[in-house]
């Protein structure tokens, strides 16, 4: 069991630290290559669906055909993930990789609120206390205290917000899709499908001319380029979200995400030593608070788990007939 669950820690942390840099890899390709924001998610989103559909079809054709009965349901979870795409690399390229990724996660505090507003989850004072946390904390990260902020970066601040709402909403509709015990590469495949064929749609019939998305071979034979832009599909995006999941054989879902919390040290780590970004006295406080409400929620996790368990196994005990001399 010791060895199983230190695979399980070492699986989950290289997952972790892998997914950590997609916001590094985009804000690369944005500083390096200028690539539009709409072309950028666009062939990121296609890149990851072409490749988790030919592994499928190499390894295992029945996940594909697994996807065939769920379309209306994937096409609204991949809408979602278009528009979280959208307004997350939008928010990379304003804001930087270490804060739009810490802002990103203020969308545990925004799980909460809309768990108790659609399903009637109960909002204890660890989930009120969380939710307070990530509030406060993201006006610390994104400057919105500083009156300056609001008029150099309103996009900005506005989109980083929107960005953690619209990666809650993406969060319970993979919540959903667990419960409909869909395979997770079908639904990697087709959820990622679906956004580039949306954000296709939205490159071609809604050109923003302020982003200049209508030239979607931007890259041209920048061949670097390219391949910078595959390697986010296949290393952060991929490879970081199937260690992860791999990482559920081996360690219980609450301690996983509690794992995974640390992806936005990891990226601030990466992008202080790669991009040069530096966090002030305010985003470092606002940081810490964000982290503090979502570590908040994952204990509540694991405490409501235990506390289901041992009602289950009671019950179980309770039931048992005793077998007397």
């Amino acid at each position: 069991m010791n060895t199983s669950h230190s695979k399980g820690y070492v699986i989950a942390l290289v997952g972790t630290l892998l997914w950590s840099a997609t916001a590094v890899f985009i804000r690369y390709l944005n500083l390096e290559y200028k690539i539009p924001v709409l072309i950028l998610a666009f062939w990121r989103d296609l890149f990851t669906a072409g490749i988790v559909f030919l592994a499928m079809a190499l390894l295992k054709p029945s996940l594909i055909q697994k996807g065939f009965s769920h379309v209306r349901f994937f096409l609204g979870y991949g809408a979602l993930l278009a528009v979280f795409n959208f307004l997350w690399t939008f928010s990379v390229f304003l804001n930087g990789a270490a804060i739009s990724t810490v802002l990103a996660y203020s969308s545990a505090a925004f799980t909460a609120i809309f768990g108790w507003l659609l399903w009637r989850e109960e909002l204890h004072l660890p989930k009120i206390m969380a939710v307070v946390f990530s509030i406060i904390g993201c006006i610390l990260v994104s400057g919105a205290h500083q009156v300056q902020q609001w008029t150099s970066n309103p996009i900005g601040i506005l989109t980083g917000l929107l960005s953690g709402i619209a990666f809650a909403g993406y969060t319970l509709l993979g919540r959903l899709a667990s419960q409909k015990r869909i395979p997770t590469p079908t639904v990697l495949g087709y959820t990622f499908l679906t956004a580039a064929l949306l954000l296709l749609m939205a490159n071609a019939f809604f050109p923003l001319k302020w982003i200049d998305s209508r030239n979607l071979l931007w890259l041209g034979n920048r061949w670097d380029g390219w391949m910078v832009l595959f390697l986010l599909a296949l290393i952060p995006t991929i490879g970081g979200y199937g260690l992860y999941t791999f990482s559920l054989n081996f360690l219980p879902a609450s301690i996983a995400n509690l794992i995974a919390t640390l992806e936005p040290s990891f990226t601030a780590l990466q992008s202080y030593l790669l991009l040069g970004e530096r966090f002030t006295s305010d985003q470092i406080l606002g940081s810490v608070l964000i982290l503090l409400g979502v570590i908040l929620l994952r204990l509540n996790e694991i405490r409501q788990s235990n506390q289901e368990r041992r009602t289950a196994y009671e019950t179980t005990s309770s039931q048992t007939p005793v077998i007397r001399d």
